[in-house]
C-alpha cells in the first residue's frame, strides 16, 4: 500500500482528490495538510511515501515545503499538483527535489498512475510541462548568448566556446565537441581571452560570470 499525503489549502478540493485516489486499492491517503508548514508536521506524523503538494498556499508555499521535506527525508516522493504552469514554479520545484509537476486538470486514472510511477522512482512531467521547461532553458541560453555578444563583441562560434569554457570544458573537450583541431580550438580560446581582456581561463570565466 502506497501512503499518500495531500497538501492543499482548498479543503473541498483535497477531499475530492482523496476520493479519487482511494478508488485504487493500492493507495491510502494518510492525511491532508492545509499549507506547507503543516505538511512538514504531517510528514513526521504519517510517514507518507508520496506527497501531492499544491504551490500557492498560506504560511509556506509548496516549493519551500518541498525543499524542507526532502531535507528531512529524501525518500519521500513529492509531486506538485497545481493549477499554475509558470516555468519559474516548475523549475524551482524540480530543483528543490520534486519528483514531478502536474496540473489539476489531470484525469483520475492519470493521477493515480502518476502517484504510482513517482513511488517507483519515475519523474512525472507531462508533455505540456516538459515543453515549458525546455522553452525556459532556451530563453536563458539565448539571453546568455546575447549578453556575451553585446559585452565583448564575440562571434557566434566564440560565444559557443565561451559558454563551454564557463561550463568547465577543457580545450580538448571543446575541440572534440565542435569537431575542431586542437590548434583551432586554442586559437579561438586565445581570441576570446583577448576580447574579454583576460589573461587566462579563470579570469575569463569570472568575466563571463559577471556578464551572464
Amino acid at each position: 500500500m502506497i501512503k499518500v499525503l495531500l497538501v492543499d489549502d482548498q479543503q473541498i478540493l483535497a477531499e475530492g482528490i482523496k476520493s479519487v485516489l482511494e478508488t485504487s486499492g493500492d493507495l491510502s491517503v494518510v492525511g491532508i495538510a492545509s499549507d506547507g508548514a503543516r505538511a512538514i508536521e504531517k510528514c513526521a506524523e504519517t510517514k507518507p511515501d508520496v506527497v501531492l503538494m499544491d504551490i500557492r498556499m498560506p504560511n509556506m508555499n509548496g516549493v519551500v515545503a518541498t525543499k524542507r521535506i526532502k531535507e528531512i527525508d529524501e525518500n519521500i516522493k513529492i509531486i506538485i499538483l497545481t493549477t499554475f504552469d509558470d516555468s519559474d514554479y516548475i523549475l524551482s520545484a524540480i530543483n528543490n527535489g520534486a519528483s514531478g509537476y502536474i496540473l489539476k486538470d489531470i484525469g483520475a486514472t492519470a493521477l493515480i498512475d502518476a502517484v504510482k510511477n513517482a513511488y517507483a522512482g519515475d519523474t512525472i512531467l507531462p508533455a505540456k510541462i516538459a515543453k515549458k521547461i525546455t522553452d525556459a532553458a532556451v530563453m536563458v541560453s539565448t539571453d546568455k548568448e546575447y549578453k556575451l555578444k553585446k559585452a565583448f563583441n564575440l562571434s557566434e562560434r566564440e560565444v559557443e566556446i565561451a559558454l563551454m569554457l564557463y561550463d568547465g570544458f577543457t580545450n580538448r573537450q571543446i575541440a572534440t565537441a565542435l569537431k575542431l583541431s586542437d590548434g583551432t580550438a586554442r586559437n579561438y580560446i586565445s581570441a576570446i581571452y583577448l576580447k574579454l581582456g583576460a589573461d587566462g581561463r579563470s579570469a575569463a570565466v569570472e568575466k563571463i560570470k559577471n556578464v551572464i
